[in-house]
This record gives structure tokens, sequence and C-alpha cells, in this order.
């Protein structure tokens, strides 16, 4: 993990504060980005959300689908978590927390919207960062690779469903034209992009993609911060007015995280996974594909809503959170290991 990625949440902060300082400095630029769209897209915000999106799809090779099946039981582990629980269990921590236990603390008319940039936080696992924690695990990259090419797949198909449910039962409007438009702005597009592109700098030879790959990381870490400068220039006055509402928002995606990384892992132990899958098998089934809930966000409730703010929430507590993840994960090995044994002794004494 290089030094920009480690201190995100720091980045996150400081964005935080020139967000709201140039919010109040300069109105008028930030209505001007406000109002630069076309069809509910703002352009803007289009272009900086592809500059995260693309460098970081860059990296997944969907030929390493085939590799899915040598790891069967982990992969099957951390589809059920990214696909069955997270997104559900969010809904009811979103609710709980939110429309419940502190509503009495939040703005009334802001409630469902938070609730609904909680749901699109949980409802699309995690592709780039997943590599820098499966990394810091020594977790097999075969898994990995197959796993975060496998949900890019599946994501095109149930985003859109699972969060169009999920959003009806949690009372918020479904604007389903803007929706299908968002997966086809921030998934499919970029995935066929980044696939072509990936495809034209490999065939210059695996030199030319490294070289590429160096220079645009950066740049895809700049465009979120950036981005962010943006949605707290919107959110300025709000964020002074209740500064608790951050706060608020972290407690159920603290909670959602530990939840799904703690289910994943003691599944995989039960079932007997190699604890170089179940690693980032927990890791995988805990993080979220941020960049694309901010995304969602943006263009199914606007740059100022409580959806774009509850989705910002994540990206400053998602490197903090899931570094202690890698530790509770990495210091446990030696007691994830004698459990795996004996399931998977027992697997083998009733397939005989």
């Amino acid at each position: 993990m290089s030094i920009f990625e480690r201190y995100l949440t720091l980045w996150v902060i400081l964005c935080i504060a020139a967000g709201v300082a140039l919010g109040h400095a300069l109105p008028g630029l930030f209505s001007a980005v406000a109002g630069a769209e076309v069809a509910k897209v703002n352009l803007p915000v289009a272009v900086l959300i592809w500059l995260m999106i693309i460098p970081m799809l860059l990296k997944i090779d969907f030929g390493a689908l085939g590799k899915v099946t040598e790891h069967a039981r982990g992969v099957g582990v951390t589809l059920f978590i990214n696909w069955a629980v997270k997104p559900f269990s969010m809904a009811l921590l979103g609710t709980f927390f939110i429309a419940h236990v502190f509503a009495p603390m939040l703005p009334g008319d802001q409630i469902p919207s938070y609730i609904a940039g909680l749901i699109l936080l949980a409802a699309a696992p995690c592709t780039a960062m997943v590599f820098v924690w499966s990394n810091l695990v020594g977790g097999d990259p075969n898994y990995t690779l197959g796993q975060v090419a496998l949900n890019d797949v599946l994501m095109v198909f149930l985003f859109a469903p699972i969060v169009g449910l999920l959003l009806g039962v949690a009372s918020v409007s479904v604007p389903w034209a803007t929706l299908l438009l968002s997966v086809a702005l921030y998934i499919i597009v970029p995935v066929i992009v980044a696939q072509l592109w990936r495809r034209s700098l490999l065939a210059s030879g695996q030199g030319a993609f490294d070289r590429t790959m160096a220079r645009l990381q950066p740049l895809s870490l700049v465009a979120l911060l950036a981005t962010l400068v943006l949605l707290f220039g919107f959110q300025g006055e709000q964020i002074i007015a209740q500064p608790i509402v951050i706060a608020i928002l972290a407690v159920p995606i603290l909670i959602q995280v530990y939840f799904n990384a703690g289910l994943a892992y003691l599944m995989s132990r039960y079932l007997g996974v190699a604890w170089c899958v179940a690693a980032p098998a927990a890791l995988i089934g805990a993080s979220n594909f941020f960049e694309l809930a901010v995304a969602a966000a943006i263009s199914l409730f606007g740059l100022n809503s409580g959806a774009a703010l509850a989705t910002v929430v994540g990206v400053l507590v998602e490197v903090p959170v899931m570094l202690t993840v890698v530790k509770i994960v990495t210091a446990s090995k030696d007691w994830y290991e004698a459990g795996s044994d004996r399931a998977g002794d027992k697997s083998v004494e009733l397939h005989r």
C-alpha cells in the first residue's frame, strides 16, 4: 500500500475541510458545477468518477474467471456474503440506527436519503483496494483475481435489481431510468473501456502496462479527492450545523464491516477453506466499491443529498477499518488453521 493510500482517511478529512471552506468562499463556482448536467448526469463529476474507476478496472483480468473453480468453497463464501448478506444487513442496520435510534438527532427530511446512501455503499463489492488488502495478508493471488473479476461481472446484472429492491423496501422512491443509466455509465462502459485499454497496453508489453498503471494510480486517487471537495462544498452548511451526522453514519458502516468480515472468516473456517483464501475472502466480503457508490448516489439523489454524504463517510472509514480487519485475520492465523484442518478432515471422512 502506498503512503497516499495508507493515509487516505487523512486526505479525506483535509478534503472535508477544504470543501466546506471553498463552498462558503466560492458559492458561485459550486452552483455552476451543480448546474452542468445532461440527463441528470453531472458532467464534471462524471469525468472525475471515470478517472477514479477506469484505472482500477484496468487491474482486472477477466481471463482469471476460469480460475474460480480452483477455490470453489472460498468463492462460494464470498459470493454469499457480497450478494445475499451485505446489502440486506446494511439495509437493516441503516434503518435501525438512522430511522430509529439516531433519528431525533438527524434532519428528518434527509433520513431516507441517508439510508439510500448506505444501501448503495453496501450493494457493490470492492474491486481495486481488494488487491491491496489481499497482498497485506499474503492471500492467494489467483483466488483474489478470479473473485474480483467474477464480482465485476455480477455487478452488471445484480447491482440495479438489489438497489431497487432495497430502496423500495426502505420506502425510497426508485428512479429506475437514472439507476439503469448509472449502471451503464459507471459499470458497463468503464469495464468495456478498461478492458480494451488493458488489451492494448499488454499488446505493447508488460512494461508498458506497468508504467501506465504507475502513472494512473495517483490520478485515480486525486480524482476521488477532488470529487470529495465538490461534495463537501455542497454539504458544508449541513455539516457545520450538524457535525454529529458523520459520526452517526459511521456507526452502521463500522458494524457492517466487522459483521461481514467475521461471518465470511468463520464460514470459511467451518468449511475448511485454506487460510490464504479465507483471509482475502473476509476482506472482499467486508469492503465496498465506494467509488461506484459515490457515483450512483450523486446521479440518483444529487450532489448535496444525504445519500452522497453517506457514501463519502464510507470513504472516510474504509482504510483504517479495513487495516484493523487485516490485523485481526493475520493475528488469528494459527487459531484459524487449527479449526479449518479439523473441518477439512471431517469433510474427507464424510466424503468417504
